[in-house]
């Protein structure tokens, strides 16, 4: 199969994409528009020739299908890098996934990864759906719960030992041994032990629409590097984990990263005009690196070509750089590919003053003057030390 074929036509040769009178008709009925990462794309209509990358939560994030192992260290594929270890639902819910093409031959399973709390998938629609494709993720959904009522009744069937009862197992234990490395036997009532009439799956699902065959590529490589990235995450908490309500000066932050930059001896904020270039450039990228190596942070919103310049080689040479953003964060955002381990490695901390917002939105004048207002504040207040 020639993939970069597929995506062409997958991308630009869409006639079921929305224009804009569809559009408008559709947001009659839309009602109040809230914050959500499981909310869909106004201008596609679900059914067309795209290529997707599916996320979809365990109900209350309960680590049902498999346990995290290996070496962190470990940067080769192997049985000893990161990796899920699939318990028997886990096994159960990946063949009920790349079974979707026995319903929908329209579809092809691109990729799966899965995680003890969720799972990513790569579908790509190579004709036209005959529903929606919610609708294809709901089929989905309906099988994965059916096969976990049929385990649950397997188990509360199978007999159980008569020794020290109070340390008898749940009928469902059989789906948990090996799901949760830290599981010990429940009481009366576990919230992370499913009931027959419970669902697998939290509702909704987050999508992410393909855009060229590079970002294909960028896919593959999250999915692969999924287990990798939650054992680091794990290993560093407080450098991965989004924090809230950190009050600087005049401005409240949220924000990912190395908080600790923020009381270096040394901070000093990048500000460079539009219209340098070429020899001028270099000499201030070779300024502001000098004064990084000798352990100064830099902090720039980075929106100037020059600025973004200076933090990118900043960023590249592994220097400590507090980036200011305009977009917030939720308890569930994660710094993005080379971000990630910049965090994990202490090096970053990105902040934002500003709510989260889903949709892209142009920097206005006002925005791009407070956030380098906002940088020098960082650089002149006073922060002895910021608690973790």
């Amino acid at each position: 199969m020639n993939v970069c074929n597929l995506f062409s036509t997958a991308i630009n040769n869409n006639p079921l994409i929305m224009n804009e009178q569809q559009r408008s008709e559709k947001k009659k009925y839309a009602g109040e528009k809230k914050p959500s990462m499981k909310r869909r794309d106004d201008y596609n209509d679900y059914r067309g020739r795209r290529m997707y990358m599916i996320t979809i939560e365990v109900e209350d994030r309960r680590p049902l299908f498999g346990v995290l192992r290996g070496d962190v260290n470990v940067k080769e594929h192997g049985p000893q890098a990161p990796h899920i270890e699939l318990s028997p639902l886990g096994q159960a819910v990946s063949q009920e996934w790349m079974g979707i093409p026995r319903y929908y031959p329209q579809i092809e399973v691109m990729g799966l990864q899965m995680m003890p709390d969720h799972l990513h998938g790569i579908l790509f629609v190579h004709e036209s759906l005959p529903v929606h494709l919610s609708q294809v993720i709901t089929g989905f959904k309906t099988g994965c719960n059916r096969i976990l009522r049929t385990m649950l009744k397997t188990a509360a069937t199978q007999p159980q030992p008569t020794q020290n009862p109070a340390a008898l197992p749940q009928p469902c234990m059989s789906i948990h041994r090996g799901a949760c490395e830290s599981f010990v036997a429940p009481q009366a009532v576990s919230p992370s032990q499913p009931s027959p009439a419970s669902h697998l799956f939290a509702s909704g699902f987050n999508d992410l629409i393909l855009k060229n065959y590079d970002e294909f590529q960028k896919w593959k490589a999250y999915l692969a590097d999924n287990p990798r990235r939650l054992m680091t995450k794990r290993d560093n908490p407080t450098l991965l984990h989004p924090f809230f309500d950190l009050h600087i000066g005049n401005h409240t932050y949220s924000g990912i990263g190395n908080r600790q930059l923020l009381a270096a001896q040394h901070r000093v904020a990048v500000r460079i005009s539009r219209r340098i270039t070429g020899q001028q450039l270099d000499a201030e990228i070779a300024h502001y690196l000098q004064l990084a190596h000798n352990g100064t942070v830099l902090i720039s919103p980075a929106i100037s070509p020059s600025e973004k310049a200076v933090m990118r080689a900043a960023f590249n040479a592994g220097l400590p750089t507090i980036v200011i953003m305009a977009n917030g964060f939720t308890p569930m955002s994660k710094p993005h590919g080379e971000q990630f381990y910049a965090c994990a490695e202490g090096r970053l901390l990105m902040l934002s003053a500003w709510e989260h917002h889903n949709e892209r939105q142009k920097l206005t004048a006002n925005q791009c003057q407070q956030m380098n207002l906002m940088a020098l504040e960082l650089c002149n207040t006073s922060i002895a030390s910021i608690k973790q």
